[in-house]
């Protein structure tokens, strides 16, 4: 209890400071600066009630919730939803996958903010995606008879060790969760350390995800702008801690620029105000540079592509011959690895991976990708991919029985979540 007063000061005292932060990210990205009543317990205008709410924080764990959402609906049609999201490109993404739903941010995890989100809501059932714990939120869920589940759930050791030194505040808040679905044994271990209960180990949502004809269309597009060349992509770019993973990989590619003199570099960083960045130090390395958003032709003297988009991930995958996964090299735990899997490319990653440990290391013990630790290494052993046709036709063969090994998480939640509906 003594913890949790203070939780609760913390976040009286925090409020300015987040205003702050708002403001300085809408000086690079403008969106920060739209919906700002939604996050600070201001009334929502005709909010959705009796729904299935669904939270996704970001861009990813919103496309993740995608094929749950779709097997939620099979099984309960007429049930409306409701999606939150912290981020505003996964606001953006949510509306534009579940254009019926209401989609909003939600607040922060004020006491009197979240009283006042479900007092507005009522929701039948709360779906987190991932690792979610909030702690108000999950108290007065439970105090008001609200189911709740984490989809997709995982912890990384470090990350137990962090909520173990609170364990006063947030083993409760673990222990209220009505039914959690791991995507590993080692993660249902760590979960149960922090006091979660009812954990299965059912998988990952994200291998379920289908792709659109209208991603493969684009894909086609691209392919007929860049024309018949080798393509190798930098998928989700992070930078972190002032190390910009797109930099340190134009530098490593720069050095083998004789090795690829006929393919073309597609970088695509995580987030928006990253794209200009890119850009100009691909152009400053003195790399023949355009963008995606030029809406041109890429010329066949063009060396590097920036991915300037938003939204079009899957096209960039399908039409590389090699991905590597960003937010490997900086140490933020990996971005999407299972995307390009499920367009059946090889992929290389750094040594951070612990958003997607099983995933990596199952992909790993298959063949289908390969793990470096510097960017330099990353662009030999793209150059070497490249010129082995043969274990690259091999590696897009394996990832078909590879994915299909690992469908089925989304059918089995939304069995599960459907019967705490019935239950309630």
């Amino acid at each position: 209890m003594f913890l949790h007063r203070i939780y609760n000061l913390l976040w009286h005292i925090a409020l300015p400071v987040l205003r702050f932060y708002l403001q300085r990210r809408a000086k690079k990205n403008p969106d920060y600066s739209k919906h700002w009543d939604e996050r600070f317990g201001v009334p929502y205008q005709n909010p959705l009630q009796n729904a299935i709410w669904i939270h996704a924080v970001s861009v990813g764990e919103t496309r993740a919730a995608l094929p749950l959402i779709n097997a939620l609906q099979n099984r309960l049609p007429e049930m409306p939803l409701l999606i939150t999201q912290t981020t505003p490109t996964g606001r953006q993404t949510a509306q534009d996958l579940f254009p019926n739903a209401q989609c909003r941010y939600l607040p922060y995890d004020h006491l009197k903010y979240i009283q006042q989100f479900l007092d507005e809501h009522s929701p039948k059932i709360a779906v987190f995606m991932e690792t979610e714990i909030w702690v108000n939120l999950l108290s007065e869920c439970q105090k008001r008879h609200i189911p709740t589940v984490l989809a997709n759930a995982r912890l990384s050791q470090k990350s137990l060790s962090g909520y173990l030194k609170f364990a006063s505040l947030f083993r409760p808040a673990f222990s209220s969760l009505s039914a959690v679905f791991a995507q590993s044994e080692d993660d249902k271990q760590c979960l149960h350390e922090v006091g979660a209960n009812a954990v299965s180990v059912v998988g990952n949502t994200k291998y379920d995800i289908e792709i659109t004809e209208k991603m493969r269309t684009l894909a086609a597009e691209f392919r007929q702008k860049i024309g018949n060349r080798p393509i190798v992509l930098c998928a989700s770019t992070r930078e972190k801690n002032g190390e910009d993973e797109a930099k340190m990989l134009l530098n490593a590619w720069k050095k083998q620029e004789n090795a690829v003199k006929n393919t073309l570099l597609i970088i695509t960083p995580r987030h928006p105000e990253r794209f200009g960045a890119a850009f100009e130090y691909a152009c400053e390395l003195g790399f023949q540079t355009q963008k995606r958003t030029d809406n041109q032709s890429v010329h066949q003297q063009t060396q590097v592509w920036i991915g300037d988009s938003m939204g079009e991930m899957t096209a960039y995958c399908l039409c590389a011959d090699l991905v590597f996964v960003g937010g490997s090299l900086v140490d933020t735990g990996c971005q999407n690895v299972i995307e390009p899997l499920l367009c059946q490319k090889p992929v290389l990653f750094g040594f951070s991976t612990y958003n997607f440990r099983q995933a990596t290391q199952d992909a790993l013990n298959a063949g289908i990708a390969q793990q470096v630790q510097t960017a330099d290494e990353w662009a030999e052993t793209a150059v070497q991919l490249l010129h082995n046709n043969k274990k690259m036709q091999m590696m897009k063969q394996q990832t078909i029985d590879f994915i299909q090994q690992h469908t089925g998480a989304a059918k089995r939640m939304a069995d599960d979540i459907v019967k705490l509906i019935n239950n309630n």
